[in-house]
C-alpha cells in the first residue's frame, strides 16, 4: 500500500517522517496541517498524497513506523540471559530512557498519540496500542526464574502486580507529561522512584 514511499532513499522518507511527527506531536490529527508538513519536508501536496491517500493514512503509516522503530530498539537490547525479572525490568527502565533522549521527535509524536481523541483515530490507535501492551508484557516474562520467588507467593498474580505498578507509573507520567519538562534531573527522578518501587517488590516477593 505504501510501496512508492517506501522506494523513496532513505534519507528523503526521514525528512518526510521527522516532518509529519513535529506537525502531528505539535497540534494533533484535527488540526494537523498538511501544507506545513510538506513545506517542512519540501515537498508538493501532491507527491505526499501520492505516497499517502489521505490524512488519516498518513498518520498511522508514521505512528506504526515509530512504533515498530521504538520496539525494536529496545527490544533488541534487553539482556535476555537476565531471568531475575526485577533486575531485567531495573535495566529495560534505563533502556526506555536512552531510547526516549535519543529519539525525542518520535517520543514526542508517540505521547501525543496516546492521547489522540480523534474519532476517525480513537479506535484503531486503542486497538494497536492493546495489542503492543499485551505482547510487550508476554515478552519481558520470558525466561524468567520462577526460583527466585518465595515458596508462599502466587507467581503469576505477582508477576501481574509488578507489571501494573511499572505500567501504572508510566500512565501518571503520561498525563503530567503536558506540565513537565522531561529534562536529565526529571528522568534521573523517575528511574530512582523506578527502583524505589523494584525494591520494594523484591521484598515482598523474592525469598
Amino acid at each position: 500500500m505504501f510501496e512508492k514511499f517506501q522506494s523513496l532513499e532513505l534519507e528523503k522518507q526521514e525528512l518526510i517522517l521527522n516532518a509529519v511527527m513535529k506537525e502531528f506531536a505539535e497540534k494533533g490529527f484535527k488540526n494537523a496541517s498538511t501544507n506545513e508538513i510538506v513545506t517542512r519536508a519540501g515537498i508538493s501536496k501532491g507527491l505526499l498524497f501520492h505516497y499517502f491517500h489521505n490524512k488519516k493514512d498518513l498518520y498511522l503509516y508514521v505512528y506504526d513506523y515509530v512504533l515498530n522503530l521504538l520496539i525494536h530498539e529496545f527490544f533488541d537490547k534487553i539482556d535476555w540471559n537476565e531471568r531475575d525479572i526485577i533486575a531485567r525490568l531495573r535495566h529495560c527502565s534505563r533502556l526506555k530512557v536512552d531510547i526516549i533522549q535519543r529519539y525525542p521527535e518520535m517520543f514526542d509524536f508517540s505521547l501525543a498519540a496516546l492521547q489522540e481523541d480523534a474519532p476517525e483515530l480513537k479506535h484503531e490507535l486503542q486497538h494497536k496500542n492493546k495489542a503492543v501492551l499485551t505482547s510487550h508484557q508476554a515478552r519481558l516474562l520470558e525466561g524468567i526464574d520462577p526460583s527466585l520467588f518465595r515458596t508462599d507467593v502466587d507467581i503469576p498474580k505477582a508477576l501481574q502486580i509488578i507489571l501494573w505498578t511499572l505500567e501504572g507509573m508510566s500512565n501518571r507520567e503520561k498525563l503530567r507529561a503536558p506540565s513537565t519538562i522531561m529534562d536529565a534531573a526529571y528522568y534521573a527522578r523517575i528511574l530512582e522512584e523506578t527502583d524505589t518501587y523494584l525494591d520494594l517488590l523484591q521484598k515482598s516477593f523474592y525469598r
